[in-house]
């Protein structure tokens, strides 16, 4: 194997023994490898630690290095299989939960419909991981709600989306256009845990109407939400394009007023500064054009 994918499996397993076997190596010729690197690099990449390793500030630039190498190759081996008519390439995706029902599926397969030499890779992420994938170059695009730092965050479309009451569709909420905070905290509520951008905006205007938060239901999986609130009447909340269309499955669900909850913003974006391969760059404009499609539909 190549010295930086040895790096790179000591930096996944968090010791040399454990990267050794993964690596087909015993420990002693891995660290041999490793310290030949550092004394050709000029100084230590790893913190020796007693239970394993760790990448010390230089090691983080040499892995950011080493992996902006690699996206860098990968686009121009994109490029050069565009120009011969391949179409061929990958396209990594970090998202939020509510883009996996509905929007993200339909979308993948139009592009794969067009360019079906070109596969994915879907990963599933909170705010802030989505913003670390695009750092760390594990995804090529984000599309996430309400991200949290937006340092490295280069945004390419912007969607706003109000917060959903979700509820069984014989519920009274149904007969409404919209629906006040306070109705939908009267009986059982379901909540999205904390690390999710609908549940920070709902925190915000719990607090600002003095409401207390008292779930029956705390969980990370907006799928769950969308059941439960069958099996006990309770009342979910999540943003609508991960809805599916009016009183389907056995459940509603109608925009909360923004005179109690502001609506929230899904980002699509990249890493600030990276040029992206071709089948990535190429996906991102066809999800600006289906967000915009989705802005006038909404508005």
């Amino acid at each position: 194997m190549k010295t930086y994918d040895l790096i790179e499996a000591v930096v996944r397993a968090g010791s040399i023994r454990r990267a050794a076997e993964d690596s087909n190596l015993t420990a002693s010729a891995l660290n041999r490898r490793i310290q030949g690197f550092e004394e050709e690099f000029g100084c230590p990449i790893f913190e020796r630690l007693p239970r394993g390793m760790r990448l010390n500030p230089a090691g983080e630039l040499l892995m950011q290095h080493i992996r902006s190498q690699r996206s860098d190759l990968a686009r121009v081996q994109a490029q050069v299989a565009d120009l011969t008519g391949e179409r061929r390439g990958h396209v990594s995706i970090a998202c939020s939960q509510a883009l996996i029902p509905y929007f993200l599926p339909r979308q993948i397969a139009s592009y794969r419909a067009e360019h079906p030499g070109v596969t994915f890779s879907v990963h599933v992420r909170d705010r802030v991981q989505a913003e670390r994938d695009l750092t760390t170059f594990e995804s090529d695009l984000a599309l996430v709600f309400e991200p949290v730092h937006m340092v490295d965050f280069e945004v390419l479309y912007e969607l706003p989306q109000r917060v959903h009451a979700v509820f069984r569709n014989d519920s009274p909420l149904a007969n409404k256009s919209e629906v006040r905070l306070r109705d939908c905290l009267r009986g059982k509520v379901v909540l999205p845990s904390a690390s999710y951008g609908v549940r920070h905006l709902l925190d915000i205007g719990a607090a600002r109407r003095r409401f207390a938060l008292d779930p029956v239901l705390e969980t990370e999986s907006f799928e769950l939400i969308r059941h439960y609130v069958i099996e006990e009447d309770a009342v979910g909340f999540q943003i609508p394009i991960g809805l599916s269309p009016e009183r389907q499955h056995g459940v509603a669900h109608r925009p909360i007023s923004e005179k109690d909850i502001p609506a929230g913003r899904l980002l699509l974006g990249q890493m600030r500064g990276r040029a992206l391969p071709v089948a990535p760059a190429k996906f991102a404009r066809q999800l600006e054009a289906q967000l915009e499609e989705r802005l006038e539909v909404e508005v």
